[in-house]
């Protein structure tokens, strides 16, 4: 059965924890009665409650002392509730902390705003030396938490609520800058998906119109992202970016900054606030992402081809 992100990185670092004692595991009370790491590594599981900056201030401490600690909790709370410990801890410090934030974008639907967050990656890339990924489906999450595991380096790593898919590569694999899951027609509009839904919204486009192009990113930080759009580039020099996020600190305004000689426009969640209850994709709708919306963005560069040059917008 193909897991969950969330189940995917629990189940990833419990797995990698049997041979490195040095991975510890710290959750905000996310954990429940049958954590798979709390019961494989009781003395390494650490639930610490509703305190997310003081576990990101706990995890930089034991990464100070040559631990790996993976903390994890609801993203609007590790990014904007505890996003002064994240500023120093992993950017200032550059402490060897990993942060993996479920319930990204508004995967927690009927949990209302307090639960949404569609300002995470705005908050972590603006933080300096932190790697920022999104990964899509079990097999790239498992390897994003491998690779972070084995760098030293601080990350962020973004995942939804329950929702599972197949990545495109299995795990060890590992995960391009670029994974272009549909190459599209000769000077065609390139879709570029950042995250779960945004990448299902994508496929389903590109099966509705194959002759559009899809490339995947997964590691979203600028490090990332000024390699990532040299390929971009090379390819295509009209790109939509679709993304659960708002457009301001968007990955979209990265990628128009990065390739002036390109025209860039996004799918994104607008300015509104959900007023209605209702699943993940219905959440999703009332912010105006979804497979029209993406395909109407797509659809934008058309008017453009013939008779405008190629410019960011």
């Amino acid at each position: 059965m193909t897991l969950s992100g969330r189940d995917a990185y629990r189940a990833a670092l419990t797995e990698l924890a049997e041979t490195d004692p040095a991975i510890v595991c710290i959750e905000a009370d996310l954990g429940g009665k049958k954590h798979p790491f709390a019961e494989a590594h009781p003395d390494r599981f650490f639930n610490v409650g509703i305190a997310e900056a003081a576990m990101i201030d706990m995890a930089a401490g034991l990464a100070s002392g040559g631990f790996k600690p993976f903390v994890s909790t609801f993203a609007p709370f590790a990014t904007l509730r505890a996003a002064e410990s994240f500023k120093l801890a992993l950017g200032y410090l550059g402490a060897n902390v990993t942060v993996v934030a479920p319930y990204a974008g508004v995967s927690g639907a009927w949990f209302g705003t307090t639960h949404h967050c569609l300002e995470d990656l705005a908050v972590a890339r603006a933080v300096p030396g932190v790697v920022v990924a999104a990964p899509y489906g079990e097999a790239e999450m498992r390897a994003v938490v491998a690779s972070a595991a084995a760098s030293g380096r601080p990350h962020y790593i973004r995942t939804g609520r329950s929702a599972a898919y197949e990545s495109f590569s299995p795990a060890d694999a590992g995960t391009p800058l670029v994974y272009w899951a549909n190459e599209g027609a000769s000077g065609a509009a390139c879709l570029v998906s950042v995250g779960e839904e945004a990448t299902r919204l994508c496929l389903e486009a590109t099966e509705q119109d194959p002759g559009l192009a899809h490339a995947h990113l997964c590691y979203v930080d600028n490090e990332h992202l000024a390699a990532a759009a040299k390929d971009l580039a090379s390819r295509h020099d009209r790109l939509t970016v679709v993304e659960e996020h708002r457009r301001a600190g968007s990955v979209a305004e990265a990628l128009a900054l990065l390739l002036p000689e390109c025209r860039v426009n996004s799918a994104c969640a607008d300015d509104r606030w959900p007023t209605e209850g209702g699943d993940h994709a219905e959440t999703m709708a009332q912010l105006g992402l979804t497979r029209t919306a993406v395909l109407d963005a797509a659809a934008q560069h058309r008017h453009h081809q013939e008779t405008a040059p190629c410019t960011s917008s």
